[in-house]
Order: C-alpha cells, then structure tokens, then sequence
C-alpha cells in the first residue's frame, strides 16, 4: 500500500491505445477545443457588442457560454499534452485544481440553465411584471448566485476529499474526477457519501424548478398564439440544452461509479469526454441558430467583414496599378 503522505502524483490512464495514431488524435481535439473556444466567444462577443442584446436572456446565454470556456480550460490543455506524452501524470494539488474547475462548470450549467427557465418563466406568464422583476441589480444577483452556489458545493467536496488517506495513486480515468480520489481512500468515505448524496439532491432541486416552470409555460402558451411563438423560439433550445447536458453528465455518472473495465477503452473514453465535448460545442451553436436577433447580429457582422476585405483587396489593387504608372 501507498501512504497518502507519499503520494504526490496520481497516473491517468485510457490514452495507451492511442500511441499509434497520437497526432492524428491530438489534431482532432485540438481543432475541437478551437472550435469550443470560437463559437463560445463569437457568440459573447456578438451579445456584448450589439446593445440590442444586453437583456437579462441574452446576459445569461453569454453567462453559460463563460462557463463552458471556464470548464473546458480545465481539462483540454492538460488532454492535449498528455496524448503527446508517453506518461500520463498529474499532480496532487494539479488533480484536485482539475475536479474543482471541471465539476464546479458542471454545476454551474445546471444553475444558469434554472436562472435562464426563471427568467422565460417571469417572460411569458408574467410579463407585465417582468422588466420590475428582472431589473439589471437582479440579473446580476442572480449571475452571482449561480457562481457562488456551485463553487461553495464543490470547495466542500474538495475538503472532504483531500483529508482521506490514500492507498493508491492510479485514477481510471483520461481525468481527474472526485468519486475516482475517494476510491483510492483506505480510511472511511461515509461523509464524503452523505455530502455527495446531498449536493446531488441540492441539484436535482433544481431539475425539478426546471420542469415545473416548463409545466407552467406549457399550460400558459396552450392559450396565447404569441407566447406558443415565443416558447418555440427561447424556450426550446433551453430546453435542447437542458437535455443535451443531463444526458452527458448522466454518461459520466454512469462510466464513473458503474463503468466496466470490461468494456471497449475507446467506449469509455467517450462516456467520459461526452459532456466536456458536445455541451459547450453546440449549446452557442443552438442558441445562434434559433434565436433570431443572435443569427441576424451574427450574420450581419461576418457580411460586415466580408465587405470591409473586400474594400482592402480593391484599394490594394488600385495603388499596385497607380504604383505601375
């Protein structure tokens, strides 16, 4: 057995059979993470310059769009130097700043997608009330609150953690999870059971809001043609997002605490990386396709571009031909 107060490095595992082809895979993520990081940012960008879209549904998509750059930083530059690595290892403190800034971004979708189901809630079944009710001081708090919860949630499970005593040092992972450390744990991890239980049941609260704010928009846009239209523009691709991200993490949970060393590696390398990859790739793309001002923003600021290096290459050709006279 290891003694925990030698243990300074933990070994990752699930990228031996990608030796082979390491720079064809490591192009792949790398062009995936680039891809995250472009329409992340594009749509940021595009919400923060357009002064159309500086309203509370427009902040909290530009809010989870942070969020998925935040989380994704944790994990896609250490994933690509590991693939080009022959050894797979992370430090301690390296493992648990990993499962701090991973799993607090998972938390915080799931508080920002209920902030983002209060506000088309207050919208739609109350909207006379909605510009008293969603003043810029409460969006704010309500960013805020979104932050501090996850955060606090997942300091905690930190602490619990990094208390135990460890018997191992080898992580059956491509990353660094909380449930894999507390695995390796020779002493008990009843309380780290009990709080886990509890942070989960703290977020499966908020599921719940999600869906009984969904009953009450149902309910009220079955009589209102317009709100039927303003559900099917704001509300589905929440609701896209909602699904998207529950049934990736619900991979994760499954791979992590009910996985088989039985199956494929290259199958439960997928269940691990599902919700660091489709989630914050498509949920910009979503939102940029279906909500119109964000599409029609989008579009005219890459016609914008379009014309103004069109512009250049004209006057550039103009002085060549005045330079040849």
């Amino acid at each position: 057995m290891e003694n925990s107060s030698l243990i300074v490095m933990f070994t990752l595992s699930g990228l031996n059979e990608t030796k082979e082809n390491k720079y064809v895979y490591f192009s792949l993520t790398l062009l995936g993470y680039f891809s995250i990081i472009f329409v992340n940012v594009t749509l940021m960008v595009t919400i923060l310059l357009e002064r159309t879209l500086h309203e509370p549904m427009y902040i909290f998509l530009c809010n989870l769009s942070f969020n998925g750059l935040y989380g994704t930083a944790g994990f896609y530059p250490k994933f690509l130097a590991d693939i080009l690595s022959d050894t797979h290892v992370i430090s301690y403190a390296g493992c648990f700043s990993q499962v701090f800034v991973i799993y607090s971004s998972v938390l915080c979708d799931f508080s920002t997608l209920t902030v983002m189901a209060y506000d088309r809630y207050v919208a739609i079944c109350r909207p006379l009330d909605y510009h008293s009710i969603m003043t810029n001081k409460n969006v704010g708090k309500l960013i805020l609150l979104s932050w501090l919860l996850p955060l606090s949630c997942i300091s905690g499970l930190i602490s619990l953690s990094a208390r135990l005593p460890l018997c191992g040092s080898h992580i059956e992972k491509l990353y660094c999870e909380n449930w894999s450390i507390v695995r390796l744990s020779c002493g008990p991890t009843t309380l780290n059971n009990v709080y886990g239980y509890f942070v989960i049941l703290v977020f499966m609260g908020h599921v719940f809001f999600i869906l009984y704010s969904y009953m009450k928009l149902i309910i009220t846009c079955r009589t209102s043609s317009k709100g039927r239209g303003k559900f099917m523009q704001t509300c589905v691709p929440h609701l896209f997002t909602l699904i998207n991200f529950t049934i990736a993490l619900l991979f994760d949970t499954m791979y992590s605490r009910y996985g088989s060393k039985d199956f494929p590696q290259s199958l439960r390398n997928f269940l691990a990386l599902e919700f660091l990859l489709i989630p914050p790739l498509f949920n910009p793309l979503v939102y940029g396709l279906k909500l119109t001002h964000i599409r029609t923003r989008m579009m005219r600021t890459l016609c914008k571009k379009h014309r103004d290096a069109v512009h250049e290459g004209s006057g550039g050709k103009h002085v060549i031909a005045l330079s040849g006279l």
